[in-house]
């Protein structure tokens, strides 16, 4: 299904969107690319698991360290906020079925990558070329956080003048939030599709519980700190999940 999209968004009307089977997407290796931890499970946990549970090699690339979530907290300060928000990605990705090797974590500071941007297509290439995966999914690349849309850019830009042609495949996080979402240019086409992650969605959300400091308040001491609101988590709580591929 084809949707050539202007001011609406392609999460306009979810129920509506053609559905895939897993089947269609299960190959090895699969790479994952997450803007900062947790993205990875809440915009495809579900397929993480499906893809883990018929034996695919998924990788996972964790861009940004998530430090600051809570920059004030003195409870965490950023090195032990790095490493708890790491240890929550390691607990949700075993959940889901991967395994502690197949995880990277590119540990850049939110906010950051602009900055790095050459020393980190630079460390993209290498990575992907070592991984060379037949499938990436990768953060929507109208997706209003500017990390996620940075995240989009480097890895485009570090596939350029390779020798891999792999699949792309987006995801969706706070697009879906009504306030945040913008409009989108018409020459834009793009198919987009629901997967049926019926099978595993209890597993997912398991998974999305192991990210206590973003859906607790278990970081007590920054009220600016970062944390996911009932509503948003909702989103990534159905029994499918929504995937965004450009026409080709």
């Amino acid at each position: 299904m084809m949707n050539k999209i202007g001011v609406s968004s392609p999460l306009t009307n979810p129920s509506i969107l053609p559905w895939r089977s897993i089947e269609s997407i299960a190959c090895s290796p699969i790479l994952v690319i997450a803007p900062h931890p947790d993205d990875e499970t809440l915009g495809c946990g579900g397929a993480i698991a499906l893809l883990r549970s018929l034996n695919c090699d998924v990788q996972v690339l964790v861009i940004s360290d998530g430090t600051l979530s809570h920059p004030n907290s003195l409870k965490y300060p950023a090195p032990a906020l790095l490493a708890l928000r790491e240890s929550e990605t390691l607990s949700a990705l075993k959940l889901l079925g991967v395994e502690v090797n197949a995880i990277s974590f590119y540990r850049m500071q939110d906010g950051s990558i602009t900055a790095q941007y050459k020393s980190a297509v630079a460390t993209c290439r290498a990575y992907l070329t070592k991984v060379a995966p037949q499938i990436i999914f990768l953060p929507w690349r109208y997706d209003p956080h500017p990390d996620h849309r940075a995240t989009w850019k480097l890895i485009h830009t570090a596939l350029e003048n390779l020798s891999l042609s792999p699949r792309l495949i987006e995801y969706p996080i706070w697009d879906w939030d009504l306030e945040q979402r913008g409009s989108l240019p018409q020459s834009l086409e793009v198919t987009t599709w629901r997967l049926n992650i019926g099978p595993v969605v209890e597993l997912k959300q398991q998974a999305i519980a192991a990210y206590r400091s973003q859906i607790t308040d278990l970081i007590d001491d920054d009220p600016q700190g970062f944390h996911l609101t009932a509503e948003m988590l909702a989103n990534f709580t159905h029994p499918w999940e929504v995937y965004i591929e450009e026409n080709r």
